[in-house]
């Protein structure tokens, strides 16, 4: 498994404990960082996926 699909999951999971905990603060930018964070783990562990694809067509 590409590190990119690993450190992708670990990023959603940081990003969506971050957006909870904004929204139960109610501190709006810390629920948007945890978005951000969590849309830039779906798209690492994208681009591993891909990668790993990649390796198996080989």
């Amino acid at each position: 498994m590409d590190k990119n699909r690993t450190e992708g999951a670990k990023n959603q999971v940081k990003g969506a404990a971050k957006e909870v905990a904004g929204k139960v603060t109610g501190n709006t930018s810390k629920e948007v960082a945890g978005k951000v964070q969590k849309t830039a783990g779906k798209a690492q562990s994208a681009v591993g996926k891909a990668s790993d694809d990649a390796r198996k067509k080989r």
